[in-house]
């Protein structure tokens, strides 16, 4: 049953954490205080100096985000089994990512290449394809950091003070809006040194919650036999649209979602600003073997939309929003001050990964937008001012996503991001190995691939929108459902193929290649290489 009136013990615990995230947020400029501040390698990367357990923390607070809280166990607590994708998606991301992404992060080190179009500029030497490239990532940065907002929401319409569906536009959105002013005030002021200090708070108060939830909650609902039971009791029901296992027609749907998720987790800005603000390549190789153990934590964490179930939250409810279900839950089960610090953990969920992609869209308009088009002699203190502004703009952009698109499922929008930052990893991975594809292929590629998973995606409906209510569609040839960011890669693949070895074959001219074999195994330079601790100050690296 949803709580009437406002919950005030959960709102005073969760208050008093937010207020102390968003202090340790201002003062995080001065913690390893930079030699130079009015530098994108400072604000943008936290002077690249970060180590194992920072960088950690960093990517941890980066990539479990609010999808992880809200829209995964919502989606479980909808349509069941299809919800857990996101667990072997993130299994089989690292083994992927440790292939290529130290070479990044060498590449990226000797050219002080600052976001992944920088290095696009670099290896192909072509301004349109870095443009485009840039502008992909900022699009799917958008909605990603509108999920984020959206989970702080769920937690305050829950808590009491979200405003009711009766209210008016400004009322029932105002929680999004004081999101945005606290986020943008400390991502403002203290560059990528705000999240990652706040990343310690986040992912501590999150292994708290889960620890006590997947204990504490089947206790009070009978033990995890009753809870399956409650679920396959409710996904057995007639009108059902989901399914406690897997049956053979979603197979195809599954899979290559997990797949497609897996391929573009490390596309995004703001895990390839985390894995370049690491201070070393075997800071990255490290990070690489040790992540996945958050997906264990993402495993339970999909569990509570059955717990959810089980304890009848939203049944009998008329409209009931899944996105709802897990604070609820939590409401429900736990005592009233517990129930404030789960909601903490959700709302500074939220705000760590908002921060980092606000960075890192900001950086890439920055950088391959303004630098590269509209002023090529801006000077560091330039890009810095310039930075600090579009970071603000990247969230008045993530706004509109909210507003003005479906929130019901709000996994929604991180998956149509996901279509489109698949699209770069051809130009960004295949370049990490290999120089035979031709700019202009690529750029075809990324064009075929953006404009087929767009249109697929419009046209996906859903009880609650009429375009963009999925991320699924007929895979052409095979007749199965499957996912369309994953059927516009192999497009884009294809094509990017067939026209290299025609450009090839017609002696289309390429351009000059920046980089040379040896920038992709080198190391950082020796003064960097020291203890791990946190606390160690460190050298700004040599842009």
């Amino acid at each position: 049953m949803t709580h009437s009136g406002v919950n005030w013990t959960a709102l005073t615990v969760f208050l008093i954490f937010f207020v102390l995230v968003t202090v340790m947020g201002f003062l995080a400029s001065r913690w390893r205080k930079a030699d130079n501040a009015q530098h994108l390698d400072e604000w943008g990367l936290g002077g690249r100096s970060f180590g194992t357990w920072v960088t950690w923390f960093l990517l941890g607070g980066d990539l479990y985000t609010a999808y992880t809280f809200v829209a995964v166990p919502a989606l479980v607590y909808g349509a069941g089994a299809a919800g857990f994708f996101a667990v072997p998606y993130t299994i089989i991301a690292y083994p992927l990512v440790f292939l290529f992404l130290p070479r990044l992060w060498s590449v990226s080190r000797v050219h002080g290449y600052v976001t992944p179009a920088d290095f696009v500029r670099g290896r192909y030497g072509s301004k349109p394809l870095s443009l485009v490239v840039a502008l992909t990532g900022i699009l799917a940065t958008m909605p990603y950091i509108a999920l984020q907002l959206v989970g702080i929401q769920a937690v305050l319409d829950v808590l009491g003070v979200g405003g009711s569906a009766d209210s008016n536009w400004f009322v029932k959105d105002l929680p999004l809006f004081l999101a945005f002013a606290v986020l943008a005030a400390y991502t403002y002021s203290s560059g990528l040194r705000a999240p990652a200090l706040i990343a310690f708070v986040k992912d501590t108060l999150v292994y708290l919650v889960i620890i006590v939830a997947v204990i504490y909650i089947p206790m009070r609902l009978g033990g995890y036999g009753a809870i399956f039971d409650s679920a396959a009791q409710k996904f057995s029901a007639p009108g059902s649209k989901g399914a406690l296992i897997t049956g053979p027609k979603a197979q195809w749907g599954y899979a290559t979602l997990a797949f497609g998720s897996a391929l573009a987790l490390f596309m995004y800005p703001h895990s390839v600003t985390g894995v370049l603000a690491s201070r070393s390549r075997n800071t990255v190789r490290r990070n690489m073997a040790i992540m996945p153990a958050y997906s264990l934590m993402l495993g339970l964490l999909a569990l509570l939309g059955f717990m959810a179930i089980a304890a009848g939250v939203g049944k009998g409810v008329k409209g009931f929003n899944p996105q709802l279900s897990v604070p609820q839950l939590f409401e429900n089960m736990f005592p009233d001050w517990f129930t404030g610090v789960a909601f903490a953990a959700i709302g500074i969920g939220a705000l760590v990964p908002a921060a980092i992609m606000s960075i890192a869209a900001a950086n890439l308009f920055t950088r391959n937008i303004y630098k590269e088009f509209l002023k090529p002699t801006a000077t560091p203190a330039d890009e810095t001012k310039v930075a600090k502004l579009a970071s603000l703009l990247v969230k008045v952009g993530a706004l509109a996503f909210v507003l003005l698109m479906d929130k019901q499922f709000a996994i929604n929008l991180q998956l149509l991001g996901g279509i489109w930052i698949l699209q770069t990893f051809v130009s960004i991975v295949g370049g990490l190995f290999t120089r035979w594809f031709h700019r202009w292929a690529l750029l075809a590629g990324w064009a075929v691939g953006m404009t087929y998973g767009t249109w697929k995606a419009y046209g996906v409906s859903s009880p609650a929108t009429k375009h963009f209510g999925g991320s699924s569609a007929e895979i052409p040839g095979i007749g199965e459902i499957g996912y369309i960011g994953l059927t516009a890669f192999v497009l884009n693949v294809l094509v990017t193929v067939v026209l290299t070895v025609v450009l090839r074959a017609a002696k289309v001219a390429d351009s000059v290649d920046e980089t040379s074999p040896a920038d992709y195994t080198a190391e950082a330079p020796a003064r960097t290489e020291v203890a791990d601790a946190p606390e160690a100050p460190e050298p700004v690296a040599a842009h």
